[in-house]
Order: C-alpha cells, then structure tokens, then sequence
C-alpha cells in the first residue's frame, strides 16, 4: 500500500471505499424493514421453525405437473428442486407445507402415481408450538452470542471506535447475508439459523486480526500494518470459501439442510471480505490518522 508518492492512492480513497459497503448495509436494512412490514418476520421459515411437513421425493419427478396439482389445494405449499451440477439432471424434490403428513401424502401421490415409501422420499413433520418455542430460543442464542462477543471486543481494544468497527462489520454480515437468503427466496431451517451463530465467529476473526495488526503492533506504517493484516485475512476467508463453496455446488447427496449452511456461510464470508476491508480498514485507518499513529 506504500508508494513514493507522499499521498498514495489508498490515503487518497480509503474514506471513498468506505461507502460502497455503508450503503449496502442500509439498504440491506429497509429491505428487511418491508419484508418484515410484509411477512409479519424477517425471514422465510421451513417447516422447522413454522411447523408443518417437509417432504423430499428422491429421483427425476414433474415438478410443474405436482406443484400445478398441489397449489389449487394446499395454497401454501412451496418447492425446491435438486439437480447434479454436471449433468443438470433432477435428483430429488423438496415440497414444504404448514399442511400435516396426512392431508399432504395422499395428494402427492395421487399426482405422482406410486406411493411414498422410504426408498423412494423422506418425510419430516414439526407441530407448530414446538417450532415456533425452538424459533424463539435460536433467534435468543443470536442475540446472547452477538452481546458476549461485542463485551469481548470492548474489552479486547478498550477502545470505543475500533470496537464499534468491528462490532458493526460484524452485524452487516449477518444482515446482508439474512437480506440476500430473502430476496432469493430461500426458506431458513433450523440449520440456517445455526449457520448464523456460525457467521459471529467466522465475521470477527478477521476484524480482529486486521485491528490488532493497525492497533497494537508498531512495525511499519498504517498502511503496512493494514496491508500486511490483508494479506493474511484474505488467504483466511479465501481459503473457507474454497472449503464451502464445493460442498454447497458440487456435492450432490447432501441433505437440504447442509446446503443451507454452506449457501449462508459462503454468502456471509463473501460479505466479510467487503465489510473488513473496505469498511473496517477505513474505520480504522481514519481513527489511526486522527490519533497520529506511526
């Protein structure tokens, strides 16, 4: 990041590529507002956390046919169809409905023509009252994790604006990332809100690493202390990419649930890279020019 010049480009720009991600995460933030004023929740729930079935038919099946067939009597019934990435031929079905096994079985079948078995579907039913408690206690394990881990920063930094800087790259992950779930229309399991709780600890480790390097090391300038937390934090996040991505795109056998992991954590990571070093390195280069540090 060092030049000749007395002002390099990045003395010159880092206040300007801190807005780009600023203005994603406000916008992330009305979208969820209008979701929420629309849905009555900021999220699409499966069957998991609303209660209902969650039926998985395995093999080529006529997905238009069923769900033309299935929507004229279970309104609230959705589809999500698996294929093999290399050949793009379907490898399974997953309907999801509030509807209970009973009202739902006998209408698949009927529009499939054989009877569900268990070598043939999977099938999955959640009461609503215990969804809906299991819900609340995830959501509430978020909320506890992201408290405890803003207490940690405080007190790791003692210092209020490089705390906020990372507590705030923090939060634009999981909004961002819980914003674009929304907008693609996936429908959060159980899983998905674990892979949240996941994200805390995948968004801070590179915050930290980039506000210890700046804060308390004294080699070198700002900007090579910056650089230098870059290059590390960057092969960290590229390389849990490269170890999620595959799993979520190429491994075909894997449950719905662990995809969904997979798709939120690579979303949340591809979040982190913008939120740590364009927003999070501004932050902080601009409080390290404030206080005059070498």
């Amino acid at each position: 990041m060092e030049s000749h010049h007395p002002k390099n480009w990045y003395d010159h720009w880092y206040k300007i590529l801190l807005l780009p991600p600023v203005v994603l995460f406000i916008l992330s933030i009305v979208y969820l507002g209008v979701f929420y004023a629309q849905h009555g929740d900021f999220v699409h729930k499966d069957a998991s956390l609303s209660g209902g079935t969650t039926i998985t038919l395995r093999g080529d099946v006529d997905v238009n046919s069923l769900e033309t067939s299935l929507k004229s009597q279970v309104p609230d019934v959705s589809f999500r169809a698996i294929t093999d990435l290399t050949s793009g031929k379907p490898i399974a079905t997953i309907i999801d409905s509030s509807a209970t096994p009973e009202v739902l079985i006998p209408l698949i079948e009927k529009s499939v023509g054989y009877k569900l078995t268990v070598d043939n579907s999977n099938i999955e039913f959640t009461g609503p009252t215990l969804s809906q408690n299991f819900y609340k206690q995830l959501v509430i394990a978020i909320i506890f994790s992201f408290i405890l881990m803003s207490i940690v920063i405080f007190i790791l930094f003692r210092s209020f604006v490089p705390s906020i800087a990372v507590i705030f790259a923090a939060l634009a992950d999981i909004l961002m990332s819980l914003a674009f779930i929304n907008l693609i229309g996936v429908r959060l399991s159980a899983a998905g809100i674990a892979a949240f709780l996941m994200l805390i600890g995948y968004s801070v480790d590179t915050d930290i690493l980039l506000t210890t390097r700046v804060m308390k090391k004294k080699e070198g300038t700002v900007n090579q202390r910056i650089y230098g937390a870059f290059t590390t934090g960057i092969f960290m996040t590229v390389t849990a990419l490269i170890a999620v991505l595959p799993a979520f795109f190429i491994v075909t056998g894997l449950p719905e649930s662990f995809r969904q992991i997979f798709l939120i954590l690579a979303v949340g990571l591809f979040a982190d890279i913008f939120n740590t070093w364009l927003t999070n390195a501004s932050i902080i280069k601009w409080y390290a020019d404030y206080k005059r540090m070498t």
